[in-house]
């Protein structure tokens, strides 16, 4: 489903990626881990295709497509889906205003017809009981107002209602409680353990590892993918730490 291979890049002119390669099948979920400023987050960038981060070298093939070669837009209407660490506030948008337009642009990239507002918030309420988010706070203008659990539920809901072939989730755990932790680890499950779906999970902890349970664990160091194993060696990553995690 993705494939990277000896990707190099760098924002700003200081170079972030250094040789980095990973094939992500249908179906599997990798988690990413590793010491800050790894370059974890900048993979999650260059993947959506985020401005100023430039890849120098290597290739990016998703679904057969060159990422390279797309625009942001065509990536999510490709399949992708980045779900950010701090979700932002647009206010005065309403959640249920700004995902219908999501949804219905992707939809048009993909040929698609536009759902009609009565279609659409049948799948946003579906999605949100699922998820244990009050239908209410879709009315509510994007994130403003809400706990780190509640942006992090509406950015599940987010995703169940696009449908992503593939997500890249850069730190979804950060800020999480316990129970807002299970409800987001639920999510994941719920909408993107599936045979034809895949899942990047970006994140410095084991905890979201116990709801979430990655095929493959890699480790990011200094720009490269420097070990990899299964979920065991998350666990021993949270005993013994980074600091001999090149060896």
């Amino acid at each position: 489903m993705l494939k990277i291979e000896n990707l190099h890049a760098e924002i700003d002119g200081k170079q972030i990626l250094k040789g980095l390669s990973l094939a992500v099948n249908a179906g599997e979920i990798h988690a990413i881990m590793g010491p800050n400023g790894a370059g974890k987050s900048t993979l999650g960038y260059v993947l959506a295709g985020k401005p100023g981060y430039e890849v120098t070298d290597g290739t990016l093939n998703f679904l057969n497509f060159d990422l390279r070669d797309m625009a942001p837009h065509a990536r999510a209407a490709a399949g992708l889906f980045l779900g950010f660490q701090y979700p932002v506030e647009i206010p005065g948008v309403s959640n249920l205003q700004f995902l219908r337009e999501a949804l219905n642009a992707q939809r048009k990239g993909r040929g698609e017809p536009p759902l009609s507002g009565a279609e659409f918030l049948k799948i946003a309420r579906a999605q949100a009981a699922a998820l244990g988010l009050d239908p209410e706070m879709l009315k509510r203008p994007v994130n403003v107002g809400f706990s780190g659990g509640e942006k992090k539920r509406a950015e599940m809901v987010q995703m169940g209602i696009i449908d992503p072939k593939f997500a890249i989730l850069d730190e979804t755990d950060s800020g999480l409680d316990i129970d807002a932790l299970r409800a987001v680890g639920a999510g994941i499950n719920t909408i993107m353990r599936k045979p034809d779906r895949a899942v990047l999970l970006i994140t410095h902890y084991q905890r979201l590892l116990d709801y979430v349970r990655p095929d493959f664990v890699h480790v990011l160091a200094d720009g490269r993918i420097v070990r990899s194993g299964g979920p065991e060696l998350a666990l021993e990553l949270e005993r013994e730490g980074y600091k001999d995690i090149a060896a």
